[in-house]
């Protein structure tokens, strides 16, 4: 890749790179402005020029084509360009190689160029695209279920060798919560909810193609989600209703915070899956409590325990309404006084780990206090209707997706969002509704042990769909959003 100055601006180029076709191409600066690109067959080459306005010191952009999918993407093209005027005297060679959405190089790196016209095969592409999931992971997110393990082994160690620690639990109380259990649900949620990109919201709601997304968002999350999940704790749990009901309350709470690193790793459309996690977390503080009612108590007919209105209600508000609020003014808040680049690159990446900080000592406490090695075995039962669900779920919302002709960015955007569930939000409320020793609290909490492994098993899988399913598609593909 060059990078060099002309009287309009900064001219980017590609040499010898894989021809895109004759669709039209679009070079993308930074995510935001937008040029055309041209494509060069007797020079194999890949241009765009960059207005004057919009260089700075170091941008990223990729190219798109007619349909709205990324052929090409620059790692961190021209860093060392000085300036807002782009001032070069001699063309500069970038660090970086020009990259294929998914991890494959177009260019190759320093030197190592692809065979002019030649482009990747499916299978080279979706090996190339496998090989950076878990590199696209931090070292604590590679081993979260290594932590959810421990936490639940250290907790079963503490409630026995240590058994007074559960009185010592309930001296406070926020509502039917010990106020140790409380502080860490708040810690688990507020992270999460800081990082959500409201603003986003409203500008995607009015753009083209944002009923399809957000019906079809709503028909899985809100309709199908909550139903199969439900068919599935009666088809597997029919004799343990405490396990089946937290099996429930798991199904109906959406996926606000690890759905944003699933999406990133599979190579998903970041801006809605942003709206996504916006519109979701919106949602739940309204609908939470009614489909938790009509489930529990109407389609499963109060079965063994009467589940009300307003304990449910009440722990949504306290365990997702606060954090809630506290994360929408922390994070304007931030920004405001900073800016959003430092909030997203220097102060989520400290405040960010405290949520699994929250989620390991909720987990701890919690299984300590209860006799976990008498019910190990429907423990294990709780995994069954959970493994089949995630599966399920993305499957059916995959297809769905490209049925509906969506980009596979925006389909695996709208699978991920569909298959996770915000465990969360499903443990805060079974503790605060049927108390912290409750089968539900238990069930629940056995979630992200089953779902993390299992989703980031499903990124390699889209990865691998990806050229099998889409590229093939080729002008059936629609406008992502």
């Amino acid at each position: 890749m060059q990078c060099q100055q002309a009287e309009e601006g900064l001219v980017v180029s590609c040499g010898s790179c894989f021809s895109p076709g004759s669709a039209a191409l679009t070079c993308r600066i930074n995510g935001g402005i937008s040029v055309a690109a041209s494509w060069e067959p007797e020079q194999q080459k890949l241009s765009c020029v960059v207005p004057k306005e919009h260089c700075v010191p170091s941008f990223y952009y990729e190219v798109v084509d007619g349909a709205g999918n990324v052929i090409c993407k620059s790692s961190n093209c021209c860093r060392d360009a000085p300036g807002s005027a782009c001032a070069m005297s001699d063309a500069k060679t970038c660090d970086e190689p020009f990259l294929m959405n998914g991890g494959g190089s177009c260019c190759g790196d320093k030197g190592a160029d692809a065979a002019p016209g030649a482009a990747p095969t499916a299978a080279a592409a979706g090996a190339a695209a496998g090989r950076g999931v878990m590199s696209g992971l931090s070292w604590l997110d590679r081993l979260l279920p290594v932590w959810i393990v421990a936490a639940m082994v250290m907790g079963v160690l503490l409630g026995s060798l240590a058994p007074q620690v559960r009185g010592a639990l309930a001296v406070l109380h926020i509502g039917n919560v010990s106020l140790p259990i409380a502080l860490g649900l708040w810690l688990m949620m507020w992270p999460v909810l800081t990082k959500v990109r409201y603003e986003l919201l409203g500008s995607l709601l009015t753009s083209k193609g944002a009923l399809k997304q957000f019906g079809l968002s709503f028909v899985l999350n809100w309709v199908l989600g909550p139903a199969l999940m439900t068919a599935l704790a009666w088809a597997c749990l029919p004799d343990l209703p405490g396990f089946r009901n937290g099996v429930i309350m798991v199904g109906l709470a959406r996926c606000i915070a690890m759905v944003l690193i699933w999406n990133e790793l599979a190579r998903g459309s970041a801006e809605l899956c942003a709206v996504m996690v916006a519109f979701n977390s919106v949602l739940q503080i309204v609908l939470y409590a009614p489909l938790s009612l009509f489930y529990l108590q109407v389609v499963s007919g109060g079965a063994a325990v009467h589940v009300g209105f307003w304990p449910v209600a009440k722990s949504v508000l306290l365990f997702l309404g606060i954090p809630l609020v506290a994360g929408v003014l922390l994070r304007y808040g931030l920004i405001a006084v900073k800016s959003r680049e430092w909030l997203d690159k220097r102060f989520m990446p400290w405040f960010g780990p405290c949520a699994l900080l929250g989620l390991l000592y909720t987990i701890v406490v919690m299984f300590a206090s209860q006799d976990i090695i008498s019910q190990i075995g429907n423990v294990a039962r709780v995994a069954v209707p959970m493994l089949v669900y995630f599966m399920v779920m993305f499957f059916a919302s995959f297809a769905l997706s490209h049925w509906c002709k969506m980009s596979y960015e925006s389909a695996v955007t709208q699978a991920f969002t569909a298959a996770s569930n915000n465990f969360e939000l499903a443990i805060a409320v079974a503790v605060g509704v049927f108390g912290i020793n409750s089968q539900e609290a238990l069930a629940a909490t056995v979630g992200p042990l089953i779902e993390v492994p299992v989703l980031l098993g499903l990124v390699y899988v889209a990865l691998w769909l990806k050229p099998r399913v889409w590229e093939k598609a080729g002008s059936r593909a629609a406008h992502s959003m």
